[in-house]
């Protein structure tokens, strides 16, 4: 059960919430507006008149539920909009309601028990449809135009003039305030599954533009080669076929330029494997921010320039743990500290978060074993697990021995 919630993004568990937050309000409606008043002692209506007002409360808010369900649904984009059982819940809830206020003008049903059917029925009946509208205005309309209903059919049955006020008044801010809360609760889901999609469309076009940078790069490097070498084979087969000497020197030439050139696709290609560290401390802060996350990043390293290799294992390590943030929890902050110790020079990389879940959702992935496997090779360790508190921590080192090795080598 606890990996059927945590599992779930931060969308999926407002959508959830809300959804059954929606479905109690059909129990809420049934328990708390009919049954009580229904089965009280000041009802003293015919047992059949009783059973087919409870029946078609149930029938009415059983149809609420539904429609709440499937507006979700289309509030999200999965379906067309329910609009013939909008139209079955207006009527049934318009029909019950004046059904209720017959029975009280002819005497079947207690002056005490009819207000409380109709405030219910036509608050959670608002309520439900108010989702299923796209404008602020017509939403806003809604409950004025049933309480304006409500007190019309009243005054119509011959209801006293205060009874009458009554019935309007009531109905109106009964619906005022479940309309508020229909209303936002479609709107908050609708705005959170709306941010998690943009999140995933912010992480898709981080992706295509690095692959765009590395093609342009790849291109700018060997268009220009791959075209002289063309054009010098040409050459040179023209050249053969004629026995001139000069075909040798053209793919003498040609074999230099390949050379080359696989120099330069190495350059590239490592270029693009290094990961430097300055530059992915700032684009974890960058990407961290924008997707709402209070990120703290601290670099303090006594003024020491860290060797290349370091920089590019620990510079994977700040990418990967980003990562990892951004995939799995739910953190609000995170905090990415880069140390130097004074006494034994070594390097200290941590990275911690809150929204941890307290035990893993699956089997653990390759990313953290690449990292150790990166690591290793400047003989650095990495250690990554819960904190306490629902937090989360990575922490990288690198001894100083290595840092002092690195630097007389280089």
């Amino acid at each position: 059960m606890t990996g059927w919630w945590k599992n779930r993004s931060s969308a999926g568990k407002v959508e959830l919430y809300t959804r059954w937050s929606f479905h109690s309000f059909v129990f809420l409606e049934i328990f708390s507006f009919g049954l009580p008043g229904l089965a009280s002692p000041d009802n003293h209506a015919p047992f059949l008149v009783s059973s087919a007002v409870f029946l078609a409360l149930c029938v009415q808010s059983v149809l609420v539920g539904v429609l709440t369900s499937k507006s979700l649904d289309w509030l999200l984009g999965r379906r067309e909009r329910p609009s013939r059982l909008v139209v079955a819940v207006t009527v049934m809830t318009a029909a019950a309601c004046l059904a209720v206020l017959v029975l009280r003008r002819t005497g079947q049903l207690a002056d005490s028990l009819t207000p409380m059917l109709v405030f219910g029925m036509s608050g959670f009946g608002s309520g439900a449809l108010v989702i299923t509208l796209t404008r602020v205005r017509h939403m806003c309309l809604v409950p004025f135009v049933s309480a304006a209903a409500i007190g019309t059919a009243a005054f119509a049955l011959g209801l006293p003039a205060g009874e009458v006020a009554a019935y309007a008044i009531g109905t109106l801010l009964m619906n005022l305030f479940l309309a508020v809360a229909y209303g936002f609760s479609g709107w908050l889901v609708k705005a959170v599954h709306e941010l998690d999609h943009a999140r995933e469309l912010q992480a898709q076009l981080a992706v295509a533009e690095e692959r765009l940078r590395f093609g342009r790069d790849l291109h700018d490097v060997m268009g220009r080669n791959l075209a002289v070498i063309a054009l010098k084979s040409e050459l040179a087969v023209q050249l053969a076929r004629r026995e001139r000497p000069e075909a040798v020197d053209q793919m003498i030439e040609v074999q230099r330029i390949a050379r080359e050139s696989q120099k330069e696709v190495r350059d590239v290609v490592r270029g693009y494997r290094e990961a430097d560290l300055a530059v992915e401390l700032e684009g974890a802060r960058g990407v961290l921010n924008a997707a709402g996350m209070d990120c703290t990043v601290e670099f303090r390293t006594a003024g020491r320039a860290l060797p290349a290799e370091v920089q590019s294992a620990l510079g994977w390590v700040v990418r990967e743990a980003t990562t990892n943030v951004l995939r799995h929890g739910d953190a609000r902050s995170c905090l990415i500290r880069l140390t130097a110790g004074k006494d034994s020079g070594a390097v200290t990389l941590l990275v911690e978060n809150d929204g941890a879940p307290e035990t893993p959702a699956g089997p653990p992935g390759s990313g953290l074993a690449g990292l150790r496997e990166r690591l290793a090779a400047v003989d650095g360790t990495l250690t990554a697990g819960p904190a306490g508190g629902g937090r989360f921590r990575l922490r990288a080192e690198v001894p100083g021995q290595r840092l002092r090795e690195a630097e007389v080598g280089a």
